[in-house]
């Protein structure tokens, strides 16, 4: 690593961690710290930001405490304490991670490379576990440092390359401090979080690192980044099927793949027609009459999107399959997860209920 750029880290380092110890903001995961509640906290702030997160947060750590807790909670229960955060793998790798860590070393381990081997942490989470909760000298390389260094040092290689993030986590454990590298790890988070930000401009007035900053002029070229690919779209009828006790059927899926384990509704490609969907239902056990689209709804994934039209069902008599159940919409609310995804098809379901005068 260039002896350059270690030297420009080391003489900004005590006024970033300066600079953090004054400005940082209140979070309930730094004003109690534990192991427990710095790793709950990373994972949940992977990909959500901090105000959404906070309730949540709450949520889980009055639900399951501890370590304890989350090695012996219920799937479902803890894929509903979930709901709302999306990306529901980390939740499962989260329990994963508890029982085997419970197993392998009666808690939580302390070093980094013991902490990588538990299912969901990568080299940020292990990072930041050990440098917050037990004071070890290792980096926390996420987006917000990334963009941080990549305009300190006006950096116009790819940063999503695999290259790139591992120079400047080398770069960080040259001159990471012993005695506070949690502070420092968050100093450089919390930078690029509230003032070096990813969205606009960013307030390089307020920068501790403003007079070294050789991006200052231009931060908006920097990181720079390959072109994002384009999402695919794919097409789906969603099935609400439905009967005049006001109860919906509901669906598990897959326990592989997209939205895996969490409850939702029957799918059929888009360009199915609507007049096969009551010979369908006949053929897969579910005998209904069509009544009709009750509302459309696009959701937007990572890497595709979902055009979805929900159609109304009526079941000419009970009954659910396999992983399937007719719930009323209070039963679905508090003992179902159920993603963002279908949200509005049970909002509108629910809402053409009351129009029904069914019982919900």
């Amino acid at each position: 690593m260039n002896r350059e750029k270690e030297a420009a880290v080391l003489s900004v380092r005590d006024a970033l961690i300066k600079w953090y110890q004054r400005e940082k903001r209140r979070l309930p995961w730094r004003e109690e710290v534990s192991p427990y509640r710095v790793w709950i906290s990373e994972v949940m702030l992977q990909q959500t930001r901090v105000e959404a997160v906070i309730p949540y947060f709450h949520r889980f750590l009055k639900a399951l405490p501890d370590l304890d807790a989350l090695a012996k909670v219920d799937d479902d229960f803890l894929r509903k304490l979930w709901q709302g955060l999306g990306y529901y793998n980390r939740a499962a790798n989260l329990k994963k991670a508890a029982v085997l860590a419970k197993e392998r070393y009666g808690g939580l381990p302390s070093d980094y490379e013991s902490l990588l081997s538990l299912p969901g942490f990568g080299e940020y989470t292990a990072g930041a576990v050990a440098s917050i909760a037990f004071g070890q000298p290792v980096p926390a390389v996420d987006g917000n440092v990334i963009r941080v260094l990549s305009r300190f040092f006006a950096d116009e290689e790819n940063s999503a390359s695999s290259a790139f993030r591992k120079k400047y986590r080398r770069l960080l454990l040259e001159t990471i401090p012993h005695d506070v590298p949690g502070a420092f790890n968050q100093a450089l988070m919390e930078l690029g979080a509230t003032v070096c930000i990813p969205n606009g401009a960013p307030h390089c007035d307020c920068c501790p690192l403003k007079e070294g900053c050789l991006g200052r002029e231009t931060p908006l070229s920097y990181p720079v980044k390959p072109e994002k690919k384009e999402k695919t779209t794919e097409s789906y009828l969603v099935l609400l099927y439905y009967n005049r006790k006001g109860q919906l059927l509901i669906r598990r899926r897959p326990e592989k793949g997209l939205l895996a384990s969490l409850w939702g509704f029957p799918m059929v490609p888009g360009d199915t027609p609507l007049a096969f969907l009551e010979s369908w239902s006949e053929e897969n056990g579910k005998p209904a009459s069509f009544r009709g689209i009750l509302c459309r709804h696009r959701h937007i994934f990572t890497h595709k999107i979902w055009e979805m039209s929900g159609v109304l069902m009526e079941l000419k008599e009970d009954g659910a399959g396999e992983n399937e159940v007719l719930a009323n919409f209070s039963d679905i609310q508090t003992g179902y997860p159920v993603p963002s995804a279908f949200a509005p098809f049970l909002k509108e379901t629910e809402s053409f209920f009351v129009h029904k005068k069914f019982t919900i």
